[in-house]
């Protein structure tokens, strides 16, 4: 019998900022776990992620560091695909929606249904910023959202709820470029028509069928799935623009669509598409192989990406015609930290690359933790003392536990060498049966998706272990019964040997610690249960501890440093890393009169100041025209950065930075002295 074959994706992370547990713990961990047991399991399996690049939520944060959006994504890709590495989550290919090869296969997809009429063009309204003078994209627009009343929803999505929402939706919309209310203002865009894919969405996703076929079995998809999108199917579905106003994104390959792009949730998920195109380049492979016929497509996602990729994805997917249509779509529900939600914005969260850093031998440990308490089908909580709980309780006094005892008392009595198993009693035989067991559950879970329930299994048989050497005390057998303890030590040796297979999905790091305790090869999952795998007279090693145990103080430390990270006013931007005093002592700065000031030319930001320093008078380019005119700054009284290397802003050299300070409205106002000191007085 032929094994499926499986495409699997990971929701593409924005590169607008690092990875927190709350992503790991929702979408890639179980994602890798599925994908590993796949492969142990002969399953041919392509793991596809990458970063998503393009959207205005690139932009935004482009414009709050004061960089361009392609420093941004190289960035933050390089970022996030080095926690993928160093927290061995295996991807066949991580990947980015800025290549080349993306931007050719977005717009060859496009063009193909807009060339057979799949589109309608028409003229909408859409919200305009008059003081930036632009159209706004949907994550420009910040609103209170008309399901749940949070006042934060964006114009695309509110990520509290997680309603997929249009910006003509939110009430009190506002810009978050002026933050002013827009006006409406008319545009034309491409629009895909999805209240035509109502009938057959319904089937398809309530019944499983498409044409009348079966295509996937509904009773495993997750219920929070087929809820969300059956509310948003029988609220009536609307044609959705599939192209935005936005100088950043994939160009509308279309005549006369200048200054437009695709809309990111077309764009995004044919990076799927593109990722696997590109390894298929670089592996020799076709594409088409992982995207038609007989395979199995399956994302991972968060409950907020739910209808993008249960919907709008595969109604384009269908549309473009000769693609496979996702077979589950395993969405989990949010993971919260320490009693509230992770919080990117107020910085309340635990950052994948930081944890990284501190604890680089504390990575299956997150693991097991995460997947513990993964948020299958409801909101679940990490904590710091549930991680400790969870690793000193379970990893270390079962698990290690069991394996150092065996590994050990193998070496005490027999120099490492796997003893005869001789007659079995009533309860060696119980205890096997378990263990065969084991594995058979094990793959029903994983295959249902369930797999937090998978990896309690695996524990289970680290569990039988421990209770097998408690139960039969083969250290006070040594003397009186030393058959019997070959024996017992024979089925603990397998036991410890079966753990390095049912835990390599889950534990990939642990259960290559345990072959090497063991002398032996990784092994597939049909070799899972069997009771031989170490042959009689073969060598074990001394072990190390597999799990050392987590202190108070690792505890108190990060809740310490999650306490540091809050301050009383959460909107602003946190404190910067410390500098030495004499850092501050080699800044030059004094109090400086403008005697005159202009626009620089085609620049609307910028006004070019001569300044008197007190010891010389100076040129300095500043952006502040958008806040001060150049007649209302003649004649104040200013804060001069004098020492910083002198810098071309738009042809004029800039000789210092002025001094300003930033409100919560993003209002600039001078630091000024409240006396009149003269020009060339120090600030120290």
């Amino acid at each position: 019998m032929s094994k499926a074959k499986y495409t699997i994706t990971a929701a593409l992370p924005y590169a607008n900022g690092p990875l927190h547990l709350g992503h790991v713990a929702g979408v890639y961990l179980p994602g890798d776990i599925f994908s590993r047991f796949l492969r142990l399991n002969g399953h041919d399996v392509a793991f596809i992620c990458g970063s998503d690049e393009h959207g205005a939520a690139i932009t935004l944060r482009a414009k709050k560091e004061g960089i361009t959006p392609q420093e941004i994504v190289d960035k933050y890709n390089r970022i996030i695909a080095q926690s993928f590495s160093d927290f061995n989550i295996n991807f066949d290919i991580f990947h980015r929606t800025s290549t080349e090869i993306h931007k050719e296969t977005a717009q060859a997809f496009f063009k193909k249904l807009n060339d057979e009429g799949k589109f309608i063009e028409k003229t909408s309204e859409q919200y305009y910023d008059e003081e930036y003078n632009q159209f706004l994209a949907d994550r420009y627009i910040t609103g209170t959202c008309p399901s749940c009343k949070n006042e934060g929803a964006y114009g695309d999505q509110c990520e509290k709820c997680g309603s997929a929402l249009s910006p003509t939706e939110l009430i009190d919309p506002k810009s978050t470029l002026s933050g002013k209310t827009p006006i409406l203002k008319e545009t034309s865009h491409w629009f895909l028509p999805m209240d035509q894919a109502e009938a057959w969405l319904k089937e398809w996703i309530k019944e499983g069928k498409l044409n009348g076929e079966q295509q996937h079995n509904p009773n495993e998809w997750r219920k929070q799935v087929i809820g969300q999108c059956m509310s948003w199917i029988d609220g009536g579905l609307k044609p959705r623009a599939m192209t935005r106003d936005l100088d950043w994104g994939v160009p509308v390959p279309v005549e006369g669509a200048d200054g437009k792009v695709l809309y990111v949730w077309l764009d995004a998920p044919i990076g799927y598409i593109s990722a696997t195109k590109q390894w298929a380049l670089d592996n020799g492979k076709n594409w088409e192989d992982y995207w038609t016929g007989d395979r199995k497509l399956v994302h991972f996602i968060g409950k907020d990406n739910i209808v993008f990729h249960a919907i709008i994805f595969p109604i384009l997917l269908k549309e473009h015609g000769g693609l496979i249509l996702p077979d589950n779509v395993p969405a989990s529900e949010f993971l919260n930290l320490e009693g509230d939600k992770f919080s990117t914005s107020r910085n309340w969260a635990v950052w994948l690359h930081e944890y990284l850093e501190r604890h680089p031998d504390k990575i299956d440990e997150l693991k097991y933790t995460l997947t513990a308490i993964a948020p299958e089908s409801k909101d679940s909580e990490f904590t710091w003392n549930e991680f400790q709980a969870r690793v000193n309780n379970e990893l270390a006094d079962v698990m290690g536990n069991f394996v150092n005892r065996a590994l050990v008392l193998n070496q005490k009595y027999y120099q490492g060498e796997v003893p005869v198993r001789g007659e079995l009693d009533a309860y060696d035989k119980e205890v096997i049966a378990a263990v065969e067991n084991i594995p058979t559950r094990i793959a029903e879970l994983l295959y249902k998706y369930k797999i937090r329930e998978a990896q309690q299994e695996a524990m289970n048989l680290a569990r039988i272990g421990n209770k097998y050497l408690a139960d039969t005390e083969p250290w006070k057998l040594a003397k009186t019964d030393p058959e019997r303890v070959k024996t017992i030590m024979n089925i603990a040796l397998q036991i410890t040997a079966n753990l390095s297979i049912v835990f390599e999905p889950f534990l990939p790091d642990t259960a290559d610690k345990l072959r090497g305790f063991m002398n032996l090869e990784k092994m597939d999952w049909s070799k899972a249960g069997s009771m031989d795998l170490l042959p009689e007279g073969a060598a074990t090693n001394k072990p190390t501890i597999l799990f050392q145990k987590i202190e108070d103080s690792l505890v108190e430390e990060e809740q310490n440093l999650l306490k540091a990270s809050q301050q009383s006013n959460p909107s602003l931007p946190p404190q910067k890393e410390n500098i030495s005093f004499d850092d501050f002592t080699k800044m030059d700065i004094r109090i400086g009169t403008i005697l005159e000031a202009e626009k620089v030319p085609k620049a609307d930001k910028l006004l070019k100041l001569l300044v008197d320093t007190g010891i010389d008078k100076r040129t300095i380019v500043s952006g502040i025209a958008e806040h001060y005119n150049a007649e209302e700054v003649i004649g104040k009284k200013v804060s001069v950065l004098m020492n910083l290397a002198p810098r071309k802003i738009r042809g004029v050299e800039s000789q210092g930075m002025i001094l300003m300070a930033e409100n919560e409205a993003g209002e600039l106002s001078f630091v000024s002295p409240e006396k009149a000191f003269e020009a060339g007085g120090e600030i120290r």
